[in-house]
């Protein structure tokens, strides 16, 4: 089994970013959850949601050592899909029962995928991923960025994931 899976989140999923995912993800030969596919609803300080898809979803990564989060760039920020996902992290923390669920992030290492139309991601996004991570006790292992201003072309990065994939490699 691969230590690593990916968590993809994108209003397309055949879109740039669902591309290059799946490159990526074909490339390591790893499983692709697809939060549109979730019912994961926003944090909700009463728990209300506490019975939708978000706790299957995340008792799935926690058996990876390695997590790649994939979106794209939205606003300087991730997907709204993926944020909410990321939000929902805050359950481990209020909830008592789900406390150590939570902890079990510690220890893991979260890698980006993402696209945008500029020449690199912009490091208030990269900045809210690794201060999440190192929040959540997980350690930065990296991105790797599309620039799609003129259409997602395979060969305009085939050499940044080779690197990319050789650094999830070695972790």
């Amino acid at each position: 089994m691969s230590k690593t899976i990916a968590v993809f989140a994108s209003a397309r999923r055949n879109g740039n970013t669902g591309k290059f995912i799946d490159w990526i993800s074909s490339e390591l030969d790893i499983d692709v959850i697809n939060l549109l596919d979730k019912d994961i609803s926003p944090y909700d300080y009463d728990h209300k949601n506490i019975g939708d898809d978000f706790l299957s979803v995340m008792n799935k990564l926690l058996d990876y050592e390695n997590i790649i989060f994939a979106t794209p760039v939205y606003w300087y920020g991730p997907s709204a899909q993926m944020k909410i996902f990321i939000d929902r992290t805050s359950d481990f923390l209020d909830v008592d029962e789900l406390k150590d669920i939570g902890r079990r992030l510690r220890n893991k290492t979260g890698f980006v995928v993402c696209t945008s139309i500029s020449s690199d991601a912009d490091s208030s996004f990269l900045n809210s991923f690794k201060d999440t991570f190192r929040y959540l006790g997980m350690g930065y292992g990296g991105y790797v960025h599309a620039n799609c201003e003129n259409g997602f072309n395979l060969q305009d990065y085939q050499a940044d994931v080779d690197k990319f994939i050789q650094l999830i490699k070695g972790y």
